[in-house]
């Protein structure tokens, strides 16, 4: 495992190049209020954070990323367009699958803030990691979580349950359970059906929910079990969907073989992103499109996601990245800008280089 010197100054050498390109550097605090921030996070990241807690000022964590706090710096006083880069430690407790690994590690950014061009951001974003990174010979993927979420909008059953569905997307084991219970694959969890009678317990309530809150609750899962399922065909598109891998210039075509209505606009938008990135001379042969790729990384990212990777599969991603639209909104309180960024991990990147 590289020292921290060592990837400081690797990091330092890519942060130069970020500058080079553009961009302006920042350096969120260490520790940022947990409150709001801790919600904005995928599941993964939430379970991993430091938090800890300040008697005057509430409960703090200790940064487990960049790109949240970028965005919020940014809606509350940046301009348009506008490039923002970044290095310095992030925190993350690790579990059983990932012991061995730090808790504590560098990691160096760019972020793209423009309205004109969202394929063309994307582009530079992707071209940029990509000659940074060209003389490890990494492996680079590409996905689209807005394609994905575009499939599940579209089909034809109540908003509650698409709603549920998106909520789950990127838990791809409990979307499974969840999408096979719709299709009337599977039956319901054990005893709901005294629920779905109309069977009512006796207060107090168990947990935190109000009496009313159980109320809609089970009327709306009574609602669900009155719904036809969803097609069998519509769940074999969508396996397909959430199955398919080619080279990236060949997905436009294999999306569109699954004949998935919902999804043509964001193939429209994939088009524009690749052509984007042929223009920066990315060979399209030789990155691969993943339509699944990303689901288990951070769940702010809505459209465009990517990540190089080392032949070693004990190793971290080396770098990932990807768009954000729906996190401007957020945090800007309805106003929002197009938004794509990645970061590399300069420590990864210490160690591939000692053992070359």
């Amino acid at each position: 495992m590289a020292l921290k010197s060592q990837a400081r100054s690797t990091g330092q050498r890519i942060l130069q190049a970020f500058l080079a390109a553009g961009a302006q550097e920042v350096q969120p605090d260490i520790l940022q209020p947990a409150e709001v921030l801790l919600d904005l996070y995928g599941e993964d990241i939430r379970a991993r954070a430091f938090v800890t807690a300040d008697p005057g000022q509430g409960e703090y964590m200790l940064r487990p990323d960049f790109t949240v706090p970028v965005v919020q710096a940014h809606m509350r006083t940046g301009a348009e367009p506008a490039r923002y880069c970044y290095l310095g430690e992030v925190f993350r407790k690790q579990d059983h699958s990932g012991a061995g690994r730090a808790i504590e590690y560098q990691q160096v950014g760019y972020e793209v803030f423009d309205r004109e061009d969202p394929a063309a951001a994307d582009a530079e974003v992707f071209s940029l990691f990509n000659g940074l990174l060209a003389r490890f010979a990494l492996s680079a993927t590409i996905g689209d979580m807005g394609i994905l979420r575009a499939a599940v909008e579209g089909l034809d059953t109540m908003p509650a349950r698409k709603a549920a569905l998106l909520r789950h997307i990127w838990r791809p084991v409990r979307f499974q359970k969840l999408l096979k219970r719709y299709a009337g694959i599977s039956a319901p969890p054990a005893g709901r059906a005294a629920v779905l009678a109309g069977a009512r317990p006796e207060a107090p309530w168990i947990g935190q929910r109000s009496a009313q809150e159980m109320d809609l609750r089970i009327k709306l899962l009574q609602e669900e079990a009155q719904c036809p399922p969803v097609a069998a065909e519509d769940v074999a598109r969508l396996d397909a969907l959430f199955a398919l891998s080619c080279p990236a210039a060949q997905a436009p075509e294999a999306l569109r073989a699954l004949d998935i209505a919902a999804i043509a606009p964001a193939i429209t938008r994939l088009e524009s992103r690749l052509a984007a990135l042929r223009a920066r001379r990315i060979d399209l042969d030789a990155v691969q499109f993943d339509a699944s790729h990303g689901r288990s990384t951070m769940e702010y990212y809505d459209g465009f996601v990517f990540s190089f990777a080392a032949a070693d599969p004990d190793l971290p991603f080396v770098a990932t990245g990807g768009r954000y639209d729906a996190l401007t909104r957020i945090l800007g309180q309805g106003a929002e800008i197009p938004a794509v960024g990645g970061m590399i991990r300069p420590g990864v990147l210490a160690d591939l280089e000692a053992g070359a």
